[in-house]
């Protein structure tokens, strides 16, 4: 897993981003390529709070497509289930909020949801950081993580990148 801490321009190439867009309503076209705004993430972000129920943990919205390279804004008011995805890698920029991120290690009591989700009860043996607004990270296919919440939220802008096998 590689981590980058600190104060970042938060910039999402439109090489990630080609193809169809899955809230069209959000995204302008550019040069063949979707594109979301500044101002449209910040919108998106307040849309999802604003749909969020009371005591809802976790919400997860596409903000542009690709087939399966997704990049979506997570929304964590409450810590969820430690996962590792096998099919899939993470690239992760923090957004807004506090919390913590625990990598690496061994999934306890590991359960498979679907083909690209494994949880698990905790993590044993992990890295933990502190994570705040402009902190990248990128997490390999198969590494066990977790984030928890320092705070009333945190906001992920989040990539997934399937691997070839």
């Amino acid at each position: 897993m590689r981590f980058f801490s600190g104060n970042v321009a938060v910039v999402v190439t439109s090489a990630l981003l080609c193809g169809a867009a899955s809230q069209a309503s959000t995204l302008a076209p550019s040069g063949g390529h979707d594109f979301a705004s500044g101002d449209a993430v910040r919108a998106q972000v307040a849309a999802m709070l604003a749909d969020m129920k009371p005591g809802q943990g976790f919400a997860w919205r596409p903000l542009v497509q690709d087939g399966p390279r997704v990049v979506a804004i997570e929304i964590w008011k409450k810590p969820g289930r430690p996962a590792m995805h096998p099919t899939e890698a993470e690239y992760v920029v923090v957004l807004e909020g506090a919390g913590t991120l625990v990598t690496g290690g061994t999934l306890v009591a590991p359960v498979t949801r679907a083909a690209n989700l494994v949880e698990g009860e905790r993590i044993d043996g992990g890295t933990t950081r502190p994570l705040r607004p402009g902190d990248v990270l990128l997490l390999p296919a198969g590494v066990p993580h977790w984030f928890g919440v320092t705070g009333d939220r945190l906001v992920l802008l989040g990539t997934k990148l399937p691997v070839s096998r």
